[in-house]
């Protein structure tokens, strides 16, 4: 019996890497003759570059560069011959803050921008930014202001010339564009500000409206100035706008985040004599089938039958109509929330679920059930 194992991280509880090697203790606790092939994953989110590095090799490149509230931090992303993969929840995600600090008011892109101009002078010609997990909602424009810093004698982005020869690819799940009712600011950025405090720093609809203008504006002027606007691209409003700048400034393609890890690894290779494949994420529902990682995942692993599992789930019936052959969720009933994102209870929850619950018989999947 073969089994794949792709689980994105569980975020604020488990690396991919982590979630994997629950799920292979529980199995090889049921089959312990099983063959079972753990492969690291990410949509574009944390992981991203640990997804990659797992799958090409290469380097890991280090330096100091600002998180979104212009602080020192060490931040890496990966180098692999000419070919660069930017993680930007490395400098410029949420999970870099405390619950007080979350405003994407004024968190900032800077640290993105410190990253892409480090691989570009060490050489790289092929970019990948990953943009999942932002904390900021500017547009992009903090990481055009770290390349004008970087690059510009003037300070102005015209007298840029090292991009000519450099391709950039953004890896997103996500189509909004970057303003009006489904831009970024609508959609993506009240879950950035801090929660519990809504008098003081939480999401208002006037500070919604302020963020939604201050992207119009600047892709106003931004397409005045190239004569083109891709503010109404799918992927525009990813990261807070990110997507935009990379799209708009850098003549950046946008691809799924997911699929293009699938296709580097060569996934459907991978799988075409497994039996089974386990994948799964912190939280699934409908969204789950809007192009987030465990979608990818059963779209690329058809015929072969593939388990869901999450620390929470809803609409499972959507879930299981879509083609998943098991959806489970590896928490009790009741277990409080505190309790179910430690670390050491995730992975015995995980263990536990693929050995209890999660029926195979000589590598089939042998029941549809949820839980």
């Amino acid at each position: 019996m073969k089994v794949i194992i792709a689980i994105d991280s569980f975020k604020g509880c488990l690396t991919s890497k982590e979630a994997n090697e629950a799920a292979a203790k529980g199995i090889r606790m049921a089959y312990p003759d099983a063959e079972i092939v753990e492969v690291a994953v990410s949509d574009g989110g944390e992981g991203y570059i640990e997804a990659f590095h797992a799958a090409i090799g290469g380097r890991l490149e280090e330096i100091t560069a600002r998180d979104p509230l212009m602080r020192p931090i060490k931040a890496k992303y990966l180098l692999y011959n000419d070919t660069a993969v930017i993680e930007i929840a490395q400098v410029s995600g949420l999970t870099l803050l405390t619950n007080e600090e979350r405003n994407p008011m004024v968190a900032t892109s800077y640290g993105t921008g410190q990253l892409v101009a480090d691989a570009v002078r060490k050489g790289a010609k092929h970019i990948i930014v990953g943009l999942g997990g932002s904390a900021t909602s500017d547009a992009g424009i903090g990481m055009l202001r770290a390349l004008i810093d970087a690059f510009s004698k003037n300070s102005t982005w015209d007298d840029i010339d090292v991009f000519k020869d450099v391709t950039f690819t953004i890896a997103t799940d996500v189509n909004n564009p970057l303003y009006g009712e489904q831009g970024a600011a609508h959609v993506f950025a009240p879950q950035k500000f801090a929660s519990g405090q809504r008098e003081v720093k939480g999401a208002t609809p006037e500070k919604i409206h302020c963020l939604d203008e201050r992207a119009r504006k600047f892709a106003e002027l931004s397409a005045k100035h190239f004569g083109y606007d891709r503010s109404q691209m799918a992927g525009a409003g990813a990261a807070g706008g990110l997507g935009y700048a990379f799209l708009q400034y850098l003549n950046a393609k946008s691809m799924s985040g997911i699929l293009l890890l699938l296709n580097t690894i060569r996934f459907k290779e991978m799988v075409k004599d497994a039996d089974l494949i386990i994948t799964g994420e912190g939280s699934a529902d409908r969204q789950t089938l809007m192009g987030k990682l465990p979608i990818g995942i059963l779209e690329e692993a058809k015929p072969v039958p593939v388990v869901l599992i999450a620390g929470r789930i809803s609409d499972c019936e959507e879930l299981l109509k879509a083609g998943f052959a098991q959806v489970r969720c590896i928490n009790p009933p009741g277990i409080p929330l505190e309790e179910a994102m430690r670390k050491d209870v995730a992975k015995r929850n995980i263990q536990a679920m693929i050995e209890k619950s999660i029926l195979l018989n000589h590598g089939d999947c042998l029941s549809i059930t949820s839980s």
